[in-house]
């Protein structure tokens, strides 16, 4: 019987939401995962057994998350983590990596995030929905796009529905509007020479406030942001295309190679090139 599954979703975005890739694995006695940074955001849900979640925060101290079954835990982008599984009871766990225009407003309605990275659920039907909607994602790499989508929108519904975190929602304001209007100019842009001027005037304020409104909702400024998903994109491309790093970099808003691989450094801690010969064409589990 197979103790592991791993799928590759279609590079498509729909309803604000990407779907990457997914997959369940029974884990071996204390196999390990990390330390690693991601791109986009991967939770997983612990079917059985028990494991642990060591959680690097900006002021470079580890926090540990024991885990066991019913509970999941979710990596965001950018986030430094290493999970391992128990000597004596490891555990078996699913997960979906995705992200989106949409994915941070939804895990942050389950109250999930850098800060709070450990699902807990309030109520046992809704997580067996949760496991259930995310085992079914896994068992159908062969499903149309629209159709991962779909069941996409349906694990991040029992994801907030279930969350002992969960969120009270007092409707969208009219800053949220907003900052998801400058994200998806942002997404529509971030190739070519974009001012944060250009952003602002998008959404019809001026700098100055528009900056501060953005830094109190993402918690980094625009300008930050902006190269933070350039630079993701960036690694992206250099996991699943053969493109050359000088493409990549200018497809990705930086015409000048060597300001590309300043700023990836700075972000990645290596090197474009040494960072793709580690990465291209992994598979996290």
């Amino acid at each position: 019987m197979d103790d592991f599954s791993f799928s590759v979703s279609p590079n498509e975005e729909l309803l604000g939401l990407r779907l990457y890739q997914y997959g369940w694995e029974q884990c071996s006695p204390l196999h390990s995962f990390g330390p690693f940074v991601r791109n986009h955001y991967l939770f997983h849900y612990v079917i059985s057994g028990r494991g642990f979640l060591d959680h690097y925060t900006a002021e470079e101290t580890t926090r540990r998350y024991d885990l066991e079954a019913g509970q999941g835990f979710l990596i965001s982008p950018g986030q430094i983590n290493t999970y391992s599984a128990n000597r004596d009871d490891p555990w078996k766990y699913v997960w979906l990596e995705f992200d989106g225009l949409r994915a941070p407003g939804y895990l942050d309605a389950a109250g999930l995030g850098v800060t709070q990275p450990v699902y807990r659920s309030k109520d046992l039907a809704l997580s067996e929905k949760l496991k259930d909607t995310m085992l079914y994602i896994a068992s159908n790499p062969t499903a149309s796009t629209l159709h991962q989508i779909g069941h996409l929108c349906l694990f991040l519904d029992a994801l907030i529905q279930s969350s002992a975190t969960k969120r009270e929602s007092h409707g969208v304001q009219l800053k949220d509007f907003y900052i998801q209007e400058a994200i998806h100019f942002m997404e529509q842009n971030y190739q070519r020479d974009l001012s944060i001027e250009e952003i602002a005037a998008v959404c019809k304020l001026n700098r100055s406030y528009f900056s501060k409104l953005f830094k109190e909702s993402k918690g980094c400024p625009p300008q930050e942001f902006l190269i933070r998903m350039r630079l993701a994109k960036a690694s992206e491309m250099m996991k699943t295309t053969s493109m050359s790093i000088g493409d990549i970099a200018i497809l990705c808003g930086y015409p000048n190679q060597l300001h590309f691989s300043r700023s990836f450094k700075q972000r990645y801690g290596v090197s474009p090139r040494e960072w793709r010969s580690k990465n291209k064409l992994y598979e996290p589990t």
